[in-house]
């Protein structure tokens, strides 16, 4: 209940620092389904961006570095509202992988940031293996998200983009029992392909 009153509430106050523009809402499931949302990573208030351009819909899991979870205190009990929860890095959390794959199967969605940690270029870094490995065993489709900032930064008042793309279906990402490692790679490019797309189609 409270997730639902917080987040149009956090829109509406959201909107008076950043002029933000949502692209290919439509992409994002609507009938309860199961989902890896995967954006790219330039700054530690990626997940309100993300979880704010969604807008609608149930409660998702946001899976974020334990860091990212102390950026101050409003942040800390933002996050925790809208269902952010930190994992070290570094240290295989295999617990809480495992409770994500089993609450994505059973129709939560997940936002997860293939990169790890934020990039310093603005370009999008090496992919690890963890979005690609859930939505695998949870059997569900990935949903490529891209941020572009007018500034290539995020600056307080800046105009930000948020854009959804097409799913990548469940059955595309299918590693395999063995988690070919192959597959893997193919299947990071795919995202990376997807997230070039949209830049091209949306950058100012």
């Amino acid at each position: 209940m409270l997730y639902a009153i917080i987040v149009p509430l956090a829109w509406v106050i959201w909107h008076l620092g950043f002029a933000i523009k949502v692209v290919g809402r439509e992409n994002l499931p609507k009938d309860g389904r199961g989902f890896v949302l995967a954006p790219n990573h330039l700054s530690a208030i990626d997940p309100v961006f993300v979880v704010l351009a969604r807008f609608w819909g149930k409660k998702m899991l946001v899976m974020a570095k334990e860091e990212v979870m102390h950026v101050n205190p409003f942040f800390t009990w933002f996050f925790h509202q809208v269902g952010v929860f930190g994992v070290t890095r570094g240290r295989g959390d295999t617990t809480a992988v495992e409770d994500a794959i089993e609450k994505v199967r059973a129709g939560q969605g997940l936002l997860i940031f293939p990169e790890g940690t934020r990039s310093k270029t603005g370009e999008p870094g090496k992919l690890k293996s963890g979005a690609f490995v859930i939505a695998s065993a949870a059997g569900v489709d990935m949903i490529p998200c891209r941020i572009i900032y007018r500034h290539g930064r995020m600056r307080l008042f800046s105009r930000v983009r948020v854009c959804f793309g097409e799913p990548i279906p469940a059955g595309t990402l299918y590693l395999g029992e063995h988690k070919s490692a192959s597959k893997l790679r193919e299947n990071k490019q795919l995202l990376l392909d997807a997230w070039q797309k949209l830049y091209d189609e949306n950058h100012f």
